[in-house]
């Protein structure tokens, strides 16, 4: 059976009527970095300086400039000729990448990571529908990665819920984030918005490559699920962690295994908040147990860093 079809359990399964029920309180969720101005304009400010109907900056004048957006009051304060900068608006696409491997088949407590990325997802692409945007979408696992190229409409969002439920991989093997990042590469298209959902194990340099490019043309939200067991080792105890290939005998009394646990922990904290930094991205966390939508709004971040 799929594991991502296991009846009668949605701590461990991603159940479609969930995220079909998550509409309602997406609605709440604001989205993008930019001021929604009219819906004839497109939703969000441009990068891309122009003709648009929002005023962006004065400069000194140009050759070329249009005479009729002189700024006479800055002209005649200065005595030199300065022009009005408008900021174009255009429609954002957004773009939504789902992490599936193995490590997100995990929880001690609350639900799987890989459920809780599917939430998140799905309360994005809502949020997203509300708000007028194209959705699109990446899912990637071991056995490979499915695109979804950013389209408008209920139907989009639905078509991404179902592969969220149903995920049809294809495509070479995932075994780090890197393959993964680099296809994005070539499906976000410049000016997209970017949620990567994902625990980040595996974030090596190559990704970090990956990563530093994206940003140079898209604004990045970088989710970080992870489950309390991941934070810190309870006080006593011992654990059995199994997955399809091994077993773990976790024993919390070794506080020198603890004290490895928790930095294995605090290094990848420390370097996806070296990254939010160095590449202006947002940085949000969200616990297997924790609501999804609080952990994403009302009001999720303008890119630059930690939420």
């Amino acid at each position: 059976m799929n594991q991502f079809q296991i009846a009668g359990n949605e701590r461990i399964a991603v159940d479609l009527k969930t995220l079909l029920d998550l509409a309602k309180p997406a609605a709440a969720l604001k989205l993008g970095s930019g001021t929604i101005r009219a819906s004839q304009g497109g939703h969000y400010l441009s990068r891309f300086k122009g003709r648009g109907m929002a005023f962006d900056e004065t400069r000194l004048y140009q050759p070329g400039d249009d005479v009729r957006r002189i700024d006479w009051r800055v002209t005649a304060r200065t005595d030199k000729p300065h022009s009005k900068i408008y900021r174009e608006e255009r429609e954002r696409p957004m773009f939504i990448a789902v992490d599936y491997r193995a490590s997100m088949q995990f929880a001690t407590r609350g639900v799987f990571k890989a459920v809780q990325a599917a939430r998140l997802a799905a309360l994005l692409a809502w949020a997203a529908w509300h708000q007028g945007d194209r959705i699109g979408g990446q899912i990637f696992a071991e056995h490979g990665c499915q695109e979804f190229k950013p389209q408008n409409g209920k139907a989009a969002v639905l078509r991404f819920l179902n592969a969220l439920v149903r995920p049809d991989f294809a495509g070479d093997p995932v075994t780090g984030l890197d393959q993964p990042l680099a296809r994005l590469l070539h499906h976000a298209r410049p000016g997209s918005r970017v949620y990567i959902l994902s625990d980040f194990r595996g974030l090596n340099a190559a990704a970090e490559n990956h990563l530093a490019y994206l940003a140079r043309h898209c604004d990045i939200v970088l989710v970080q699920i992870f489950d309390p067991f991941e934070l810190a080792l309870p006080a006593s105890g011992r654990f059995r962690l199994v997955d399809r290939w091994r077993e773990l005998i976790v024993d919390a009394a070794d506080r020198r295994q603890a004290e490895a646990h928790r930095q294995r922990f605090e290094q990848r904290q420390t370097l996806l908040q070296r990254l939010s930094k160095q590449l202006r991205l947002s940085w949000l966390q969200c616990s297997t147990q924790q609501l999804p939508r609080l952990a994403l709004g009302p009001t999720l971040p303008a890119p630059g860093g930690r939420a």
